[in-house]
């Protein structure tokens, strides 16, 4: 028996809700698997339950508790358990009891890390530092995020080769509309079509959420092939982030390039910055990186940060 069907027996044999923990020690009781020494087994039980959810396993469901933990059920058992009376306790309970939520911006760490982990350098956008910044429509002219990915070539031939040919060749730049969830149709739409309309400058333009609803897979999957724009679900470990829909390639749009340029000082900073790279002689290549990257924002290095910064936040976290 694999470790997933252990824990679907576990749910069956539960047949309500619980937690991964429960689980993992209904497995143990009733000897479903023989979790090796050594390992981490309620981790990887905690790990799993959310591979079903992410993976749109029909069979395994949750619903958000206080603190941002989950307990889990199995589809078949929804209408025993009575899921609406026991989300409407679960959140009249959190209107009375949780702390501070978290902001949007708070997020913007976390991305900037899955990003760094992808080779992406990303940069923050402040609409209101812009001119005319209290103007509410710059946020459909703005991107929350810029980044630039280079090319990695291994001789100095080769770059000199490809950047005599097409210097644009050596980089990509994307922009990411970032949102901290998204859980119906109108909110997917209007979200969709800011990424749309602040990302036309960009090889490549991304909606980026924490919290994506199930019922929306087939809409993005539509809106993305109709308009390109690639779809990344957000993790609060950022390493377990992933693209949902990958977006499409377009060319530079100049014009709009220029315009953010002039009305944002931060983005063009980040294009100054990017042209001085990409120009830079090789005795100068690893000092420029070095400014590009501290131009850049903040990114974790390990797992104990991320937790602790979660926690401070109040951002929901599975556990790990």
């Amino acid at each position: 028996m694999t470790i997933k069907e252990a824990i679907l027996n576990s749910l069956e044999d539960i047949a309500g809700l619980t937690n991964y923990m429960e689980i993992y020690k209904h497995i143990v009781a009733k000897k479903y698997y023989d979790f090796k020494k050594g390992k981490t087994p309620a981790s990887t039980v905690s790990a799993l339950l959310g591979d079903f959810i992410r993976n749109g396993d029909s069979r395994v469901k949750r619903i958000k508790q206080e603190g941002g933990t989950y307990s889990y059920y199995l589809s078949k058992y929804e209408l025993d358990i009575d899921i609406d009376s026991v989300s409407e306790k679960v959140n009249s309970e959190l209107k009375l009891t949780k702390q501070e939520p978290y902001c949007e911006r708070d997020l913007h760490k976390i991305l900037s890390s899955y990003l760094k982990n992808t080779g992406v350098y990303s940069k923050t956008i402040f609409h209101e530092q812009s001119k005319n910044g209290r103007d509410n429509n710059q946020i459909w002219t703005h991107p929350d995020m810029v980044g630039i990915k280079l090319l990695k070539l291994q001789t100095k031939t080769t770059q000199t080769f490809i950047k005599s040919i097409n210097q644009l060749d050596t980089f990509k730049m994307s922009s990411y509309e970032l949102k901290k969830e998204i859980n119906s149709d109108s909110e997917l739409k209007k979200a969709f079509f800011q990424a749309v309309s602040n990302s036309s400058w960009a090889h490549y333009g991304y909606l980026v959420a924490f919290e994506f609803s199930d019922s929306l897979k087939d809409e993005m999957e539509r809106l993305n092939q109709s308009f390109g724009i690639g779809i990344i679900e957000l993790n609060a470990n950022p390493f377990k982030s992933k693209i949902l829909f990958q977006a499409k390639y377009r060319e530079l749009d100049f014009k709009t390039i220029d315009k953010l340029c002039k009305i944002n000082e931060e983005f063009e900073r980040f294009i100054e910055q990017t042209e001085k790279l990409m120009t830079a002689e090789e005795r100068y290549y690893r000092a420029t990186e070095k400014e590009l990257n501290e131009l850049c924002d903040r990114y974790f290095i390990n797992d104990s940060d991320i937790e602790e910064y979660c926690r401070q936040k109040n951002i929901p976290m599975e556990e790990i």
